[in-house]
């Protein structure tokens, strides 16, 4: 099995202190920020975080979701055409457009969207001789951040500006991670660069967990990988464990995030109990806001 290094974030856990939780001493964020990150691909990043989203809208929460991938996979989960938005994250990052201008209300009540498009992939060159090239994103959120109980960041895979953009504008990370032997591969990594920008850019910065994708029960394979996390990571994994699913992969083609393209399958189950979770660590408040099914138009 592969050996992963923690460092940072899992080092500087206080005993008797919840993962997420402030230090004593610091001051509250009124308004959580978290990242969905890993430099690998292919881990159910996006899928997360769009699912993230939309429980947290039906539950009554007022949510913004950020894509700051250059492959727009979070846009256009969200039934979003990347092509033909109109001001993106790109517009905010590069040319200093008010993100307020950027956000797009979806379909769904209590969720807004900042759109990627193509164009996002250029953004990285772009912003190497830019003043304040790392904290564009940070700066420009917290004009909008009173009117959210919660943002969430889908970053691309990799640990570029981009995704130095978004660990600088959050307050927590969540780091879904493959049940698969090489998706343990580069974890220290991203543990490191969470930890340089923690000490360098945002010191309240920390990883609120990890989140176990794609486990496939019949493979003993995908319990030792969860075993070895939790061995290197207890106090941050996440209870809940995202199976391998074809309905999760269908649910993207209809626009749909899984819990309303099919409430009852396993996939649905395991990204509520994971939101139950989150909103724990996260502190948000009770929210009691209905469920809101999806529209014939919407179904698949």
């Amino acid at each position: 099995m592969t050996s992963v290094t923690a460092t940072g974030p899992e080092e500087t856990v206080q005993p008797g202190r919840a993962p997420g939780a402030q230090a004593a001493g610091s001051a509250p964020s009124a308004v959580p920020v978290v990242a969905f990150a890993n430099q690998k691909g292919g881990v159910g990043k996006t899928t997360t975080a769009v699912n993230t989203a939309v429980s947290l809208a039906q539950r009554g929460y007022r949510v913004l979701l950020i894509d700051t991938d250059p492959q727009g996979n979070a846009t256009s989960s969200l039934g979003v055409d990347k092509v033909n938005v109109g001001r993106s994250i790109y517009d905010v990052l590069v040319d200093g457009f008010p993100i307020a201008r950027a956000i797009s209300p979806t379909d769904r009540p209590g969720l807004d969207l900042v759109a990627s498009t193509p164009m996002l992939a250029g953004a990285e060159i772009e912003l190497v001789e830019a003043r304040q090239r790392e904290t564009r994103l940070r700066e420009a959120l917290a004009r909008v951040l009173p009117r959210y109980d919660v943002v969430l960041i889908d970053c691309p895979p990799s640990l570029g500006l981009l995704t130095v953009n978004a660990l600088t504008a959050a307050h927590s990370v969540v780091v879904p991670i493959q049940c698969e032997f090489l998706a343990l591969e580069g974890l220290g990594q991203l543990m490191t660069t969470v930890d340089l920008v923690k000490r360098g850019l945002n010191p309240p910065l920390d990883v609120t967990g990890v989140l176990m994708t794609m486990f496939d029960a019949r493979t003993r394979l995908s319990a030792h990988v969860v075993d070895e996390v939790r061995r290197y990571f207890p106090h941050r994994i996440f209870g809940a464990v995202v199976p391998r699913s074809v309905r999760l992969a269908e649910a993207p083609s209809y626009g749909q995030a899984i819990v309303e393209y099919d409430p009852s399958s396993r996939g649905a189950e395991a990204y509520e109990a994971f939101v139950g979770e989150l909103i724990a660590r996260l502190h948000l408040p009770f929210r009691s806001g209905p469920t809101t099914p999806p529209t014939e138009e919407h179904r698949p």
